[in-house]
């Protein structure tokens, strides 16, 4: 059975694109990246934990109208 995983910062900006995002803006202290008018600030870390990935799509499922399930985020 598949596990969540850490998650590089470039790849997780790479599967937001594929998700409809715009591309990193920078912006204050983060970069933000857009989906229409919601607004998602990207963290600096170099890799996102497990538990920091989970809260960030949990932030972005609002936008997209739906949950990201693992099988999903896997194969972006």
């Amino acid at each position: 059975m598949a596990r969540w995983t850490p998650c590089k910062r470039r790849t997780f900006i790479r599967k937001l694109k594929k998700l409809g995002f715009g591309p990193p803006q920078p912006g204050g202290r983060h970069f933000y990246m857009r989906l229409g008018t919601f607004t998602l600030a990207i963290p600096n870390n170099d890799e996102f934990s497990v538990l920091q990935l989970r809260l960030l799509l949990r932030e972005v499922e609002p936008a997209l109208g739906r949950a990201v399930s693992l099988d999903e985020w896997s194969k972006l």
